[in-house]
């Protein structure tokens, strides 16, 4: 079986106002993963096709919402062309687990490193990489980044397991 997780970063909630900076995604087969982060002017459609051409399961956190209509609208590409989708958050709402991604980790006792990182700061720090050329900034936004999407994965099978 093939897994995808995937999460995004923008600097808008509205794909109309803001830009695509961050697409992370983890993929998974018979155990073995690969990690892949495609940054600022390296997100295209040549790029981020071929992640998804074995026709994987893919998983997000209210990616049904926001994720895939976000990269449709600013790439032209439905990912629901490439992959079966999964959203978590609904197999979250199935087992009475509402609230944002990282409420639900609380819930599901899912640790996380960059705590004190949420949606705005990742603007931030986009915006200080951007701007100042600070690597720091960079480096901590794609952990963060990172860190989303992994827990895609704990949340997946912390789930399974309270099934």
């Amino acid at each position: 079986m093939f897994s995808a997780y995937l999460d995004i970063e923008t600097t808008s909630v509205a794909p109309e106002e803001g830009d695509l900076t961050v697409i992370g995604v983890y993929r998974e087969r018979d155990g073995e993963g690969t990690f892949i982060q495609l940054v600022g002017e390296d997100i295209s459609v040549d790029k981020l096709i071929p992640v998804f051409m074995d026709s994987p399961t893919l998983y997000t956190y209210n990616g049904e919402r926001f994720d895939l209509p976000y990269i449709k609208a600013k790439l032209g590409v439905n990912l629901n062309d490439y992959c079966t989708h999964h959203d978590l958050m609904h197999s979250c709402h199935r087992q009475g687990l509402y609230g944002g991604m990282k409420k639900v980790e609380r819930l599901l006792g899912i640790a996380r490193k960059l705590t004190d990182i949420d949606g705005r700061a990742a603007v931030q720090l986009w915006r200080n990489y951007t701007c100042c050329g600070c690597a720091k900034s960079l480096a901590t936004l794609l952990e963060y980044n990172r860190e989303d999407v992994m827990n895609l994965k704990v949340m997946r099978e912390a789930l399974k397991r309270t099934t």
